[in-house]
């Protein structure tokens, strides 16, 4: 395995910061000076390396998109069945690499910010659409009526969705397996009788 680049550190440090800073000031206020102090840097090592501000949430994003499709992808490599896949897919939205207060912080309030530009509403609609087609496939082997499908999927997307928004104004640390537990527990009530 070869060595970082200072570049690819750099940019680690500074989405890292702007979760940060977001989590502190909210997406729309923050500042790329006021994300830059969170690692001792200045606004133009973000203009530097990112080029904008935009451009910056935008590659936030997209790492945490790829934080929850390496978790999916490891709770996929061990599920065996439909019902395994499906909550394997409620897992990974519950990882602990990122069910954090700030990440779920960053996560709301960038979806919210998303829809009022071309390139975050594209990275919405993308990850939107995975995790539907994901839900679909494994509900389409559980349950044969298609509308008790479609209702089954709306309610577990509704029921992450509602999860995170409370968790992104949570005052304290998350408790990630509980959250995952009690995703399994709404999975299992909905799907109480296959």
């Amino acid at each position: 395995m070869g060595r970082k680049r200072i570049r690819d550190i750099r940019h680690e440090e500074l989405i890292d910061a702007t979760i940060t800073a977001v989590h502190k000031r909210g997406y729309a206020a923050v500042t790329m000076t006021e994300i830059a102090q969170e690692i001792g840097a200045t606004a133009a090592s973000i203009n530097y390396y990112f080029g904008s501000k935009e451009n910056l949430m935008e590659a936030t994003m997209r790492r945490l998109l790829k934080m929850l499709k390496a978790a999916m992808l490891d709770r996929y490599a061990v599920s065996q069945t439909p019902k395994d896949r499906l909550i394997a897919v409620l897992d990974a939205n519950f990882d602990d690499r990122f069910f954090t207060v700030e990440h779920c912080n960053f996560w709301m309030q960038f979806w919210s910010s998303a829809p009022y530009t071309a390139s975050l509403a594209r990275l919405h609609r993308i990850n939107r659409s995975r995790v539907t087609s994901h839900f679909r496939a494994e509900l389409k082997s559980l349950l044969p009526d298609p509308e008790r499908r479609d209702t089954v999927r709306d309610a577990l997307q509704c029921y992450m969705d509602g999860v995170w928004l409370e968790a992104a104004q949570s005052k304290g640390p998350l408790n990630a397996e509980k959250a995952r537990r009690n995703a399994r527990y709404v999975a299992d009530l909905l799907l109480k009788d296959v």
